[in-house]
């Protein structure tokens, strides 16, 4: 293997959710192994401070050594940047980024590592004029597509970006 893909789903999802599972064969389509947390026990209380307990349990699910690659989707993304700046990777694979989350005591934070972004100009939830600035004052990768929060439409776009992702790394 190549390395370990920990893929992290949203807030109403779980870890067989689409885009994830997308991802996933993707990876192991390419040599790396996956790891698809579930963290629905602690979005069940929808409380702010379970983001903490989220990132706890995305950076304990990282093998100690190799390479990793952290992804996910909304609040997926969100745990995955706080994650990189613990646990040391090569790659983030980000979709529908919110870029703070209200009542979250701690400012949003990423790995300077290769980044890819995946945005709906549509979302509803996560602004897109927040994900393209730190797009840009990151200068990392953004995908910007005629969808919605879900990326309902653009599973397949995902995933083959997220695919460019993992090939540009070889």
């Amino acid at each position: 293997m190549k390395g370990t893909v920990i893929l992290s789903h949203g807030l109403e999802s779980g870890p067989q959710a689409t885009k994830v599972s997308a991802l996933a064969r993707v990876a192991e389509e390419l040599g790396w192994s996956s790891i698809r947390p579930d963290y629905r026990d602690l979005d069940a209380s929808r409380d702010v401070a379970a983001i903490t307990a989220r990132t706890e349990r995305l950076i304990a699910s990282a093998p100690a050594d190799g390479k990793v690659i952290f992804a996910g989707s909304s609040m997926g993304a969100f745990i995955s940047g706080f994650a990189s700046r613990h646990r040391e990777c090569e790659a983030l694979f980000l979709m529908a980024l919110p870029v703070g989350v209200e009542g979250y005591d701690y400012d949003y934070v990423a790995a300077k590592v290769p980044t890819v972004l995946v945005h709906g100009w549509r979302d509803e939830l996560c602004p897109v004029n927040a994900a393209i600035e730190f797009a840009r004052e990151r200068g990392d990768t953004l995908h910007l597509v005629d969808d919605d929060h879900r990326l309902t439409v653009h599973v397949d776009y995902c995933a083959e970006a997220f695919r460019q992702l993992l090939l540009n790394l070889d």
